[in-house]
């Protein structure tokens, strides 16, 4: 021992009420010590409080990653590149806590959104040409670098703003159809359309393409062909029920409208000699058998006014839609709770509104409990070497008198002998 730190060295001998007290002691810190919990460890650090949702700096960093790769993809480089990045980079936060403020108002409001999310999804997995859910699921992992069930609420999310945006503010956008008639009439050249099809289809599938399994499989592909064009069911009742496609969740919907040049030959030719309402004859694909029913058959030529004047509207609406929609976004911040960390900022913030950021472990209590003053008591005893085990609190009530046992008189056997 270093008489630096200890200059005064005193000798107990074995048992003495002075070694007690440091043994007592070195028991009582070394108890407190193993009941402190280790220092916590930073997984992640959470740059915005919106609501009862967070930001995180993994988020924002992920974020910004997938679209620079994204500008990279569409050939931005050097200073380009760099110019727009900075920018991303400054509007980042605002895009996450315009999204979550969304996402939260669209549930506050109800707003159901399962059956586009699965249509989504379904034309997802059409795209990827692979039925079995576990590895289309390592497909979305594998081409969107997170697991399948983020891709999906990410979606979702998606799609939730949309419905917001579309139910609270451009619902109270009206374009006059005179204007509407207006753009029409000079964008005519725009609205040249390609012969396209919308198809329904009903696969049944051959699973493992034994001779009888494929046998199986055509026989209930007729039964239900002959359904079909008898029209005791309807198409899409036969698809949801029957289909082995993932298209059966839509009813049999494939997800778009298919122009000349982007189907297999084999159906093309089929689908583009007949017009709606049309049921095909069985074709067999690698997967089954398939029946396809056209929804619609759109030929070559200038659109109508009536046909383009959804699409019309989307785009006269816009430029009024994005300063409501920036004032829209300025109310709920207002009136959310909301706080931002140092070092980040909100480039959409509302004016006025206070977001600082109130660190918890910096909070000062206003009053003492009386559960902290008997703790704090009992420290105090511990450090002046009190047994460890003793309460903080001194019980200063009166004793309560002992009770005297109740003698109880011995029982007698039916001899009169006292058991």
């Amino acid at each position: 021992m270093s008489t630096r730190l200890w200059p005064i060295q005193v000798r107990f001998a074995s048992g003495s009420p002075a070694l007690i007290a440091i043994i007592s002691l070195a028991m009582a810190c070394s108890a407190l010590a193993a009941d402190r919990p280790d220092p916590p460890r930073v997984v992640e650090e959470i740059v915005a409080k919106v609501n009862g949702d967070i930001v995180t700096r993994g988020e924002l960093t992920e974020s910004i990653a997938a679209k620079e790769k994204e500008m990279r993809t569409q050939g931005l480089t050097g200073a380009n590149l760099e110019q727009v990045l900075e920018k991303t980079k400054a509007g980042e936060l605002e895009g996450q806590i315009d999204e979550l403020l969304l996402v939260q108002k669209g549930k506050e409001l109800d707003i159901k959104v399962d059956d586009e999310l699965n249509k989504e999804m379904a034309s997802l997995q059409e795209e990827s040409k692979i039925s079995d859910p576990d590895k289309f699921h390592e497909w979305v992992r594998q081409g969107f670098g997170i697991p399948y069930e983020d891709v999906r609420q990410k979606e979702k999310n998606k799609i939730l703003t949309q419905r917001v945006i579309s139910e609270e503010v451009w619902r109270n956008i009206i374009i006059p159809e005179a204007d509407m008639r207006k753009y029409y009439e000079a964008h005519k050249a725009d609205f040249v359309r390609k012969e396209s099809v919308t198809l329904r289809e009903i696969l049944v599938s051959i699973g493992d393409g034994k001779p009888a399994t494929v046998a199986a499989a055509e026989k209930k592909a007729n039964g239900l062909l002959e359904r079909a064009r008898a029209n005791t069911d309807k198409f899409s009742d036969l698809a949801r029920q029957n289909s082995d496609a993932p298209t059966a969740a839509d009813d049999g919907m494939l997800p778009q409208p298919f122009q000349r040049g982007s189907l297999n030959k084999q159906i093309e030719e089929v689908v583009f000699k007949h017009e709606k309402g049309y049921v095909t004859d069985l074709i067999r694909v690698p997967a089954g058998f398939e029946i396809l029913r056209i929804e619609d058959h759109i030929p070559e030529g200038q659109a109508s006014f009536d046909d383009v004047k959804p699409q019309i509207n989307d785009v006269l609406i816009r430029p009024l839609s994005d300063p409501k929609m920036r004032a829209y976004l300025t109310t709920l911040r207002q009136n959310a709770y909301l706080q931002i960390k140092p070092g980040y900022v909100d480039i959409g913030a509302a004016p006025g509104k206070d977001t600082t950021w109130k660190d918890p472990a910096k909070l000062m209590p206003e009053t003492t409990t009386k559960a902290a003053v008997a703790n704090q008591r009992h420290f105090k005893k511990l450090l002046g070497v009190i047994p460890y085990g003793m309460t903080g609190v001194k019980d200063s009530a009166p004793a309560t008198p002992a009770t005297p046992p109740v003698q109880q008189t011995p029982v007698a056997n039916s001899n009169g002998i006292p058991n």
